[in-house]
């Protein structure tokens, strides 16, 4: 039988709905407190907009979550799951979608133990670019699925490549359908890449999923950004439809800088004669050293 003790970061119930947060059990069977569950976040569809990001490390995840961040996605490796696993553990009470990868699932068994596998580690929800026929075997095996509409950039070649898709009434209608196609095979919510965005706003009208905006604008009902985009994390150039309200990467430089020079100066320190100095030492005590020569010396 499973355990009523509390769940992440050892919250008690009621300190849990004091800070609100709803107890969970996970697909894996794991009790836990998250800030959403998937019905909290379809309530919130025509409210607001949720706020949500895809961190690369556990302190980006931590970072996340101490500023508020709605929603986490989290790349999900099959064969090294100890990274993702790393990050559910590092903002316990986010709601994360586990991204998996498209090749790793060739048949709607393997989708669905697939999902499983990222459900077993925490996930509260699976992100994919699969068809509708493998979201709908997922979906029915319990586990909340988020599609991937738009500009897919592993099927840009059905699009044209890495370049924006629905500037036509042919691609606009392409991109409805697959998202009804989505609806329809029992997802949760749709991630939307780079299409205009007053047809996002007019396709988040039009479906009961949560539209997940990514270079789409602002009519969809949650923003998504990268953490590494938000945080600078890279040199330009950026992609169109980010911002960086940091730049980490400048930062990076500049301490990698100071490493060279640390060790340069550590170099030049030994070559010259400078380290180890007198503080760095210990002494022996008197007459130790004599009397260790001669111990030694006299085949002690």
């Amino acid at each position: 039988m499973a355990s009523h003790a509390t769940g992440d970061g050892g919250i008690p119930p009621r300190d849990a709905a004091k800070r609100g947060l709803t107890r969970i059990m996970t697909l894996g069977g794991a009790y836990g407190t998250r800030n959403y569950t998937v019905k909290d976040l379809r309530d919130q569809k025509g409210v607001r907009v949720l706020v949500e990001t895809l961190p690369f490390s556990v302190e980006e995840a931590v970072a996340a979550q101490e500023a508020g961040i709605d929603t986490m996605k989290v790349r999900f490796d099959p064969a090294q799951p100890v990274s993702a696993a790393a990050i559910r553990r590092a903002a316990p009470h986010t709601f994360m979608a586990f991204s998996v990868p498209l090749l790793a699932a060739a048949s709607e068994v393997e989708a669905v133990r697939l999902g499983y596998d990222a459900m077993a580690i925490g996930a509260d929800a699976i992100m994919c670019q699969w068809s509708p026929r493998f979201v709908a075997a997922a979906a029915e095996a319990g586990i909340p699925v988020q599609g991937h509409a738009g500009l897919v950039p592993r099927k840009s070649t059905w699009t044209g490549g890495l370049r924006a898709v629905g500037k036509t009434i042919d691609e606009a209608m392409a991109v409805y359908r697959s998202i009804k196609a989505l609806e329809n095979a029992g997802a949760y919510a749709v991630e939307v890449e780079v299409i205009p965005e007053d047809l996002l706003t007019e396709i988040s009208k039009r479906t009961t999923l949560m539209t997940s905006s990514i270079g789409a604008g602002s009519g969809g009902d949650i923003q998504f950004l990268f953490a590494e985009d938000i945080l600078g994390n890279n040199p330009p150039p950026y992609p169109r439809h980010s911002k960086q309200y940091r730049d980490l990467y400048k930062m990076k430089q500049a301490m990698q800088a100071e490493r060279v020079s640390g060790f340069k100066e550590f170099v030049d320190d030994v070559q010259n004669n400078r380290f180890p100095a007198h503080e760095h030492i210990i002494k022996a005590a008197d007459g130790l050293i004599g009397a260790f020569v001669d111990a030694v010396d006299s085949g002690g």
